[in-house]
């Protein structure tokens, strides 16, 4: 049953990756793509706005309804899950989550906390809607780990 759990962790961690990246434009298709200007017409340079939504609740660099280390970077939210980046070790978050988690008075199922290769994930019960908080984390590219916490 236990292995059942971290497998399910698992594929919601992927789902919610792929998620991110159709949600994010990450789909590999650079054909018909064109870069931003440089600099607007007034010369000045030309930025991004740090926070959109698609109507639909998802929020991209904008506020989370979970604690985020401090670092959190390429940031994907929805009132029930948030996913991100973060340079810290699968170790360091695993510590984060249960520093902060236990001072917000949530218990964590120290059965279901696993970490396998810098492969991770947690649950934590308490949340004011009943549900389970799941935390799962894998590596990613430039010594990053891509975190994702859900309400399930």
């Amino acid at each position: 049953m236990k292995n059942f759990k971290v497998l399910t962790a698992i594929l919601a961690l992927a789902v919610s990756t792929l998620a991110c990246q159709t949600v994010m434009g990450g789909n590999g298709n650079t054909e018909n793509y064109q870069a931003p200007p440089a600099t607007s017409e007034s010369g000045e340079i030309a930025t991004m706005p740090p926070v959109s939504t698609d109507g639909g609740n998802v929020t991209v660099g904008g506020e989370s309804p979970f604690p985020m280390t401090a670092d959190a970077s390429n940031i994907v939210s929805t009132p029930e899950m948030v996913t991100y980046t973060t340079k810290l070790s699968a170790d360091e978050i695993i510590k984060f989550y249960q520093e902060k988690f236990s001072a917000l008075g949530y218990t964590e199922e120290k059965d279901l906390t696993v970490n396998f290769g810098g492969i991770f994930s947690m649950t934590f019960d308490g949340h004011e809607s009943g549900k389970k908080i799941v935390i799962a984390g894998v590596p990613f590219e430039g010594n990053a780990t891509s975190v994702t916490i859900a309400l399930q």
